[in-house]
């Protein structure tokens, strides 16, 4: 398993900065502060919209515990290889499914129902979709 340390390691950075941009707008939101949104579009319009929740849970908290589970799961898989060939490998793998299909999901509201970019959305789209094709690449 050692030989698939440096795709570990890319998730595990990967997972931490998506971490880092959940926490983000956590944070704006949790102060009433507006986000930068470098794309000229309306990320408050995005970030608050009834999209924003998933039975009732803020989707950044949503996020946040995805990227820990992610982070967390991949230290462990490559600091114990043993743990590398258990059913945590199958859940890990379902849960990068999960996330990036909820991603594009996510990317299409805002292009057809919303109409509006937020970039830290998708700087997080990008972060799912750059851990399941890492994820794809050690099966």
């Amino acid at each position: 398993m050692i030989l698939n340390a440096p795709l570990h390691l890319l998730i595990i950075f990967v997972a931490l900065g998506g971490f880092l941009v959940a926490f983000y707008i956590r944070h704006k939101k949790r102060n009433n502060e507006v986000l930068v949104c470098p794309l000229e579009s309306n990320c408050e319009n995005v970030v608050h919209s009834r999209y924003s929740k998933l039975a009732g849970i803020p989707l950044e908290l949503i996020g946040m515990t995805y990227y820990a589970l992610v982070a967390i799961g991949h230290a462990l898989f490559l600091i114990f290889p043993l743990f590398n060939q258990s059913e945590a490998v199958i859940a890990v793998m379902l849960v990068t499914v999960i996330a990036i299909l909820f991603s594009l999901y996510l990317t299409f509201i805002q292009a057809v129902k919303l109409k509006e970019w937020c970039t830290w959305c998708l700087v997080s789209a990008l972060f799912c979709a750059i851990i399941f094709l890492a994820s794809l690449a050690l099966v």
